[in-house]
């Protein structure tokens, strides 16, 4: 699988941006996607995943009401609507699919990852 992650870019506080996260190759099977984050120097931190149907999703407790994960009706790209932007949202942030919800608890069990887009919240 392939994963081609777009949207990121310069917003101010309060602003919104929608990341977007395009699926290639093995598509059928039925992964888990979602998104972490990266700070320079930091390892990467679970921000939002959502399951293949689109029915169940999670959030790191710090996004939750602010962001909203989605994903289309042909499965293969999801979004990362994210709203009332911080300064602190400010990273660098990576499309993932994996198997199973369970591996987004630990990055080191992501098993594709997207390149990936900058976002920076600033006046």
């Amino acid at each position: 699988v392939q994963l081609q992650a777009s949207g990121g870019g310069l917003v101010q506080p309060g602003g919104s941006l929608r990341l977007s996260c395009a699926a290639s190759g093995r598509t059928d099977a039925n992964y888990v996607m979602g998104w972490f984050r990266q700070d320079p120097g930091e390892e990467r931190e679970f921000v939002a995943a959502i399951s293949w149907s689109g029915i169940l999703k999670y959030y790191a407790d710090s996004k939750k009401g602010r962001f909203t994960i989605a994903r289309d009706d042909t499965k293969t790209t999801v979004y990362l609507q994210m709203n009332s932007l911080k300064p602190e949202d400010t990273a660098v942030y990576y499309c993932a699919a994996a198997g199973s919800y369970r591996d987004f608890s630990d990055y080191h069990n992501i098993k594709y990852w997207g390149q990936g887009t900058l976002v920076t919240v600033s006046s």
